[in-house]
């Protein structure tokens, strides 16, 4: 080769040495396209009478080009975003898919209203009624129906209403319990009369009475021609102190020119002597010429005169028996439930129990 041969060779290697370059810098190199081999058709053997005219001459075909990886720096494009969205059709109906979830709760059909019952008398140990300290009966709390955990009224398995006690009040309209609210008992004072004695100027008017009084407000002390005279441990309304009225086992007071004593084997109020207020209600008389002891909550009539209990006396101690008017009224029981004893006449026999009224269901 010539020199002129030469340097024409070099220039077009470094020519396309050049091109090379710039063509790597600007586009990627298209990825070539595998070989698929020649697929020939063999044309079917006709008989020697047919004329049918020869086969078509093979067509090569080529293998789609492969699409271009993208450049590191380009993410690829969703699925989503390349998919088509699907045309709504004019009479396509949307169905909402079911959710599941919590039953419906089945709406309560029963009762809604709470069977109250009316309020009951306020008995004492003999079935009588209570006073308050003004002289007005007393009564009980009316008596509600309980409520179940959804509020609704309860019944027992027969269908009797449920009723709220001491220790069970049941639901409240929302389904929350109600507590029993213990209340602290007030302080009381009591005074226990054993074998005690009246007498009423000296004179024996009543013996072989026996008391337990757990809250001492009053003792009423009386005698025809004296009237009632109310005797108390602390001051009150329109009543004068008398000091040492208490002194052990005895209680001494005046009432205008009379002195009443009560005696009792047991200490009255303690060791110490202490101031008894004293209070004499001269227009009030009953129908009894025997003296009598009471005791209540009261400083104004109606006054108590419950039963005093049966004496009790010591192992082989045989007393002479008392005569009919120094004996008290011996003491009765309780009425069966939902009776009561009406009121009576003290000093006079004491009336049978009764059914209490209005006790029904309100």
């Amino acid at each position: 080769m010539s020199m002129n041969g030469y340097v024409r060779a070099g220039l077009l290697v470094g020519m396309l040495a050049v091109g090379m370059g710039a063509w790597g810098q600007d586009a990627v190199p298209p990825v070539p396209a595998p070989v698929v081999p020649e697929q020939k058709t063999v044309p079917p053997v006709l008989p020697p009478d047919q004329n049918a005219p020869a086969p078509a001459a093979p067509v090569d075909q080529a293998a789609p080009a492969v699409p271009a990886a993208p450049a590191p720096d380009q993410a690829a494009p969703a699925a989503a975003d390349q998919a088509p969205a699907a045309p709504a059709s004019a009479g396509t109906v949307a169905v909402t898919p079911m959710v599941k979830g919590k039953k419906e709760k089945e709406a309560y059909t029963g009762p809604t209203e709470i069977i109250t019952l009316e309020p009951t008398p306020m008995l004492d140990e003999e079935g009588r009624q209570r006073t308050d300290p003004d002289g007005k009966p007393m009564f009980n709390p009316p008596v509600k129906q309980q409520r179940d955990k959804k509020g609704h009224p309860l019944f027992d398995d027969k269908g009797k209403p449920v009723f709220q006690t001491k220790d069970e009040l049941g639901y409240d309209e929302a389904g929350h319990r109600i507590k029993a609210v213990k209340e602290k008992p007030p302080k009381t004072v009591s005074v226990s009369i054993e074998h005690g004695t009246l007498t009423v100027d000296g004179m024996t008017g009543k013996a072989g009475l026996n008391y337990e009084i757990a809250d001492f407000k009053y003792i009423y002390l009386y005698a025809p021609w004296v009237g009632l005279t109310v005797v108390s441990s602390e001051p009150f309304p329109g009543a004068t102190e008398q000091k040492d009225a208490f002194n052990e086992n005895t209680l001494t007071v005046r009432a205008g020119e009379h002195t009443y004593q009560l005696y009792s084997d047991k200490k009255l109020l303690g060791k110490k002597p202490a101031a008894a207020y004293v209070a004499v209600d001269r227009e009030f008389s009953l129908a009894t010429k025997q003296p009598l002891v009471g005791y209540g909550n009261l400083r104004k009539p109606p006054y108590a005169f419950p039963g005093s209990k049966e004496n009790v006396l010591g192992k082989g101690v045989v007393a002479p028996p008392l005569p009919a008017s120094l004996r008290p009224q011996t003491v009765l029981g309780p009425c069966p439930a939902g009776q009561m004893r009406p009121a009576s006449v003290p000093g006079q026999p004491a009336p049978d129990c009764v059914p209490i009224k209005g006790a029904g269901v309100n």
